[in-house]
């Protein structure tokens, strides 16, 4: 990505994506608020850059927070009634390394309330659009930050990924998104959804941007305890060019949608046209992982909204009455249906009658899970799989449906139980010109090779496979 020098300044970049911004924004509803003093911080830039003061590696970079990142620019609101007109009082570690290094928030972006959604149909503020049709969903829950790189106003946007959450609307609207490993970039200053499953992680238009965010951004926390050691570039060699690839049987079904199986044969021909060795793999246990992922995610948020209650920050409801009032309006008034389901689901599974019978059969397939995954790369470097059975949908078409709506977490979810690093890649389009993208899966702490390989696959995939993706999507094989 470009940074600021004497003949590109922080400034023009800095006004070209506010301009953006404020253009796209009333059609596509990317921003909940656009920060037009980002202005001041690139003057500063400028001046240091002047001066012949050293300046960071994202000097004068404009980008996009999604808006369940703490910082005390504008209201950190999770795209959610109950914490409007919340000013945080501290700053994400994520943004603090991203800003040490010069990059400058220019809006913060709109998502499902609390990070509960596929679509950012579920926000306070109204869905996001799709990149390519403004008639479909942007995907989600980090559907604001991937339109606001899919439409070339920021060159990378931050992203949180609990079930699918960057991976999903970065597969629905033509941009790479990545989550790492479990632990990898603190998670201190960001609104918790599900803590064992939360990833903080980045939409970007190439690989080289996403190492480079990831460089900066890895490494352990004293207020998250959950991160790890930085091993990030540090522990990894890449000796063998060649490797060995795994399609995952399990989904070659009717469940996956004609476009996407496509797309996955099609990448797997490229793959072998180019050198590398692909292999079919089953991995029975994956079909417990959606089922699993809807019993501990509740549980963990039923705990994690406890603490929003209208008394010591956020919205509190007018008619609050005695206490017990005050916190049922508020709640009542201040979640979406979709954060109430959730809550209400948690509690049940939590309940002392059915702990034993839902969370802990639950917790016990997320074991079979891990040990499925580990089985696998002891076979395979990479594991190629589809980020969700349907391209984008239509707006409003499962927003009803919450069933409708989880199934397209089917394919996304198994990685946050495991843990493992998840690298959306796009691999095409589908006649109706909708984005397709596949992700690539690698072993714990394999990020970089993963985004190194990564780039391998769109390069080769842009150079010389679009007539054998054509050929297949089209329905020729």
């Amino acid at each position: 990505m470009k940074t600021a020098s004497k003949d590109l300044t922080a400034v023009s970049m800095v006004k070209a994506a506010l301009e953006k911004a404020h253009h796209y924004q009333p059609d596509y509803h990317i921003f909940t608020w656009i920060n037009d003093a980002a202005i001041k911080k690139a003057e500063e830039i400028d001046r240091r850059i002047a001066a012949g003061e050293k300046v960071g590696r994202l000097a004068g970079v404009p980008y996009a927070l999604k808006d369940n990142f703490l910082t005390p620019e504008g209201e950190t609101t999770a795209s959610a009634r109950i914490l409007e007109g919340f000013e945080s009082p501290v700053t994400a570690t994520a943004v603090k390394k991203l800003e040490a290094e010069g990059a400058i928030m220019i809006g913060r972006t709109n998502l499902d309330a609390f990070a509960h959604g596929s679509s950012t149909e579920n926000s306070y503020y109204g869905p996001t659009k799709n990149s390519k049709d403004l008639t479909r969903v942007a995907g989600g829950s980090s559907g604001g930050s991937a339109v606001a790189v899919a439409l070339g106003i920021v060159p990378f946007a931050t992203g949180t990924d609990t079930g699918g959450s960057i991976r999903q609307p970065a597969s629905f609207n033509g941009v790479f998104g990545f989550k790492p490993t479990y632990g990898t970039i603190s998670r201190y200053g960001v609104v918790a959804m599900a803590s064992s499953l939360d990833c903080v992680g980045f939409f970007a238009e190439n690989t080289d941007d996403m190492d480079l965010l990831m460089m900066i951004c890895a490494g352990q926390d004293s207020y998250d305890l959950t991160t790890l050691p930085d091993y990030y570039g540090k522990e990894q060699v890449f000796d063998d060019p060649v490797k060995k690839i795994a399609v995952v049987k399990d989904f070659d079904n009717e469940a996956i949608s004609p476009e996407i199986r496509a797309a996955l044969k099609a990448e797997a021909e490229e793959l072998r046209a180019n050198g590398h060795e692909v292999i079919e793999l089953e991995m029975p246990a994956l079909k417990y992982a959606l089922a699993a992922y809807y019993i501990i995610t509740p549980a963990e948020i039923a705990s994690n909204l406890s603490r929003h209650d209208g008394i010591r920050y956020g919205f509190r409801s007018e008619d609050s009455g005695d206490l017990t009032a005050l916190y049922q309006n508020t709640r009542g008034e201040g979640f979406m249906s979709e954060n109430k389901r959730r809550i209400m689901i948690g509690n049940f599974v939590l309940s002392s009658g059915f702990y034993d019978a839902y969370y802990l059969k639950a917790a016990k397939a997320r074991t079979l899970l891990i040990q499925e995954f580990d089985k696998a790369f002891r076979e395979c470097d990479f594991l190629l799989m589809p980020v969700s059975p349907n391209p984008a949908f239509r707006l409003g078409e499962k927003v009803n449906d919450p069933v409708a709506m989880y199934l397209e977490d089917v394919l996304s979810v198994s990685l946050n139980l495991a843990g493992l690093p998840g690298l959306s890649v796009p691999v095409g389009e589908t006649e109706a010109g909708l984005p397709v993208g596949l992700q690539l899966v690698g072993p714990r702490r394999g990020d970089r090779e993963l985004i190194r390989f990564g780039g391998e696959i769109h390069k080769n995939s842009a150079a010389g496979s679009t007539e054998r993706h054509a050929d297949i999507m089209g329905g020729k094989d």
